[in-house]
């Protein structure tokens, strides 16, 4: 049986109207230090935020979640967020602010199977 990983994980989140402090959870972060693993996955709701928002940009939406994956997945060489180490990449993407984009507090769990793991994250919070 295999060992069981300690991971970290945190709701993504888009606020539509800010001065509502309302969201929708659109995506989650998952990373474990011990086995150097990060991942984003992310679904916009384009309808169901458009209820919240008529004239949110869904489509700048879509561009920032890939350019959040990119610097959580270390693929973007021209940030310095992207350089750090992956337990530093997912602290600075979890970091509490006041935009579109929120993610929830981290919170930990232990599992087999990270990607596994984050699937049912995923479709548990998210879908």
């Amino acid at each position: 049986m295999p060992d069981l990983k300690l991971y970290e994980y945190a709701v993504i989140r888009v606020v539509p109207r800010l001065e509502r402090e309302e969201f929708i959870n659109i995506g989650i972060i998952l990373f474990s230090k011990q086995s150097k693993f990060i991942t984003v996955l992310h679904q916009i709701p384009t309808e169901k935020i458009k209820l919240f928002s008529e004239d949110f940009d869904t489509d700048q939406l879509e561009l920032n979640m890939t350019a959040f994956a990119t610097i959580a997945n270390g693929a973007c060489k021209k940030s310095p967020i992207a350089l750090m180490d992956i337990p530093s990449r997912f602290r600075w993407l979890t970091a509490i602010r006041s935009s579109a984009i929120q993610t929830s507090r981290p919170h930990p769990g232990m599992c087999h199977d990270l990607e596994k793991t984050s699937q049912r994250l995923f479709k548990e919070l998210v879908l």
